[in-house]
């Protein structure tokens, strides 16, 4: 028997990488990446930049408000006033959220006095990326966080048949669910503009090679500054790679 024929075939390598995609995905949906990010100079310095400015975090498609709750509390210590988007799971039409999310933005804009960061994870990153485009009186900066803008539907695993399914669903009659207009017809040409709509406000476009959710070049956009990170999909509300580049840029935008 030769060498050769002992090495592993390719299906279990697949079995391989599909088993560590899933603990790295899984990992911070428990919470078990926190304690890293607490322990790290990021979480831990005192720096207060934040001097009152308005945050509204977007979770990604399916979160809770909940899922991005270190995230806010993160920002809070700086001296943000960050709150959630009250989205209620982020999985309806595009337009009706893109409307509800306008409206959450003037919102907080009032009460903080000024225009707001907006901050996005997958999804929610697209969501108010089209909110940045048509509303740049509004805010002051962008963040998306494994943000496919370039290509909604650029999915990987288990992500590429969660769509299909749901419009599936919402054709039986299901509300509240995506539906075919909004992947292939007026709601998703107007959401497609919106995503490709040049940019009057700084953005910062987070991504990584190791996102196992969504196609990492898709998030490239070229109206925003780029930051490669290594984190998994799910593990960047946790990541302090992330949370590092967010602090200087957030700053920035915050003294404008």
């Amino acid at each position: 028997m030769h060498i050769g024929e002992l090495t592993p075939t390719a299906p279990w390598d697949h079995v391989r990488r599909t088993a560590r995609h899933l603990a790295r995905s899984l990992g911070p949906a428990v919470g078990l990446t926190t304690p890293a990010l607490l322990r790290h100079p990021v979480w831990r310095s005192s720096a207060a930049e934040g001097g009152g400015a308005g945050v509204v975090v977007v979770p990604g498609f399916g979160g809770l408000d909940a899922s991005m709750a270190v995230l806010r509390r993160w920002l809070q210590r700086r001296g943000y006033v960050a709150v959630g988007a009250a989205l209620a799971g982020n999985i309806g039409c595009t337009q009706h959220l893109v409307t509800r999310l306008e409206r959450r933005v003037e919102e907080h804009a009032t009460a903080t006095g000024g225009p707001v960061v907006l901050l996005g994870h997958s999804r929610g990153g697209m969501l108010a990326r089209v909110i940045a485009a048509r509303r740049p009186d509004l805010v002051r900066g962008l963040a998306m966080l494994g943000s496919p803008v370039l290509d909604p539907l650029d999915a990987r695993g288990l992500a590429r048949l969660l769509l299909p399914a749901l419009v599936g669903l919402s054709a039986r009659g299901v509300p509240g669910l995506l539906n075919g207009d909004c992947l292939a017809g007026v709601c998703g040409d107007t959401t497609a503009d919106g995503l490709a709509a040049p940019l009057r406000v700084p953005a910062v476009a987070i991504y990584s090679r190791e996102d196992g959710v969504v196609g990492w070049r898709s998030c490239q956009d070229p109206e925003a500054e780029w930051v490669e990170v290594t984190s998994s999909h799910t593990g960047m509300g946790t990541d302090p790679q992330l949370y590092t580049a967010l602090a200087t840029r957030l700053a920035a935008w915050a003294a404008r």
